[in-house]
């Protein structure tokens, strides 16, 4: 007999990006995390941490910082939910919204595999619908499977490309149920479908702070959508879920938003110059808003490449699954190791 639900033991539990020791020597372009340091300001804070912010339970609400993301992005703050990484809300969400083949979760494909474990975790039928080639949302197909909750990344991982407003907008407007639109990575990109949750009430905009704000270790994430969605999403959520650290250190990281754009702008820099000389070594990318991009080397050299950059102490993310097995997602990372990523991939095609 096994001690799992049926659903449990048969389902393949998310496979998260390799991670090195502390202290290791290698350069890790392969789970998307910023190249640079966290605000002084959020730093600032955590070395002068009261202890009595240790001793007692944290706000269940976060809402210091709340009334940060109120302040840097003009929302009100009874239209945020906070949680430990955006991933936890994408968890709260399912188990609030999807339910076996009656309330279903869908999302096209390639995307961030988490929709498809958490749906199966749930469990909730999951309906996966390809991407075409240039990446056009599917929106018609999208419509017609009608989800209870639709998922849609913009930027996606892993193809790094944006889903226009427009489409959003009509997708959000021909939907009964939930559109979850996942920004983990907005903060490289151009533009933002954050003005849709004040058009729409089945609207809801997910963000981290572990890409932009450079904090992927503290684990804090948050949503915004109308209250009348929120209220669902309160009742699932654990009541202590964002401890006082991350509350008072992610405020602290939200109020620094010239920091975060400043080295956003460098990464977006970065990717620029990685795309041109990835592309001069025969590699075929798409353009990205994201802070990776999504390269196709030539041969099908994508899984060979993958493990001798590993063996030279470079890490890069491999996905072995169709549509995906040809290519490589890098990082991007700051200008010195970029350049050792092409001096690597230089000397491997010698």
């Amino acid at each position: 007999m096994s001690y799992f639900r049926p659903t449990i033991a048969a389902m393949t539990g998310y496979v998260p990006g390799e991670q090195p020791k502390p202290g290791t020597e290698i350069i890790k372009l392969n789970t998307n995390e910023n190249p640079y340091p966290p605000s002084p300001k959020a730093m600032e804070v955590l070395r002068h941490l009261d202890s009595e912010w240790l001793r007692r339970y944290p706000d269940p609400l976060a809402r210091e910082f709340c009334n940060a993301v109120s302040e840097a992005l003009g929302v009100p703050s009874d239209w945020v939910i906070v949680g430990n990484g955006s991933d936890e809300l994408l968890n709260v969400l399912v188990r609030a919204c999807g339910e076996g083949r009656d309330r279903t979760v869908v999302y096209p494909t390639p995307t961030y595999v988490l929709y498809r474990t958490l749906s199966a975790m749930q469990p909730a039928e999951k309906v996966e619908i390809p991407y075409p080639v240039d990446f056009n949302l599917p929106i018609n197909d999208l419509i017609a499977a009608n989800g209870a909750i639709t998922f849609i990344a913009s930027p996606n991982s892993p193809s790094g490309h944006s889903v226009p407003l427009d489409d959003l907008r009509q997708l959000a407007s021909h939907l009964s149920g939930v559109l979850a639109i996942d920004e983990a990575y907005v903060d490289f990109a151009e533009y933002s479908a954050l003005p849709l949750v004040r058009e729409f009430e089945n609207v809801i905009v997910l963000r981290t702070l572990s890409k932009g704000y450079s904090l992927a270790g503290l684990r804090l994430g948050f949503a915004i959508a109308n209250p009348t969605l929120l209220e669902g999403l309160f009742k699932v959520k654990d009541s202590y879920n964002i401890d006082a650290i991350a509350t008072l250190v992610g405020a602290a990281a939200m109020r620094d938003q010239a920091y975060k754009n400043a080295c956003a702008d460098k990464v977006k820099g970065s990717r620029a110059k990685l795309t041109v000389d990835l592309k001069k070594l025969g590699f075929t990318i798409g353009d990205s808003h994201g802070n990776f991009v999504l390269a196709t080397p030539l041969s099908n050299q994508a899984e060979h490449l993958y493990i001798a950059l590993k063996q030279q102490g470079i890490l890069v993310r491999y996905f072995n699954q169709p549509r995906l097995d040809d290519k490589l997602r890098i990082t991007v990372g700051n200008e010195q190791q970029n350049q050792m990523l092409i001096e690597a991939l230089v000397s491997l095609n010698n």
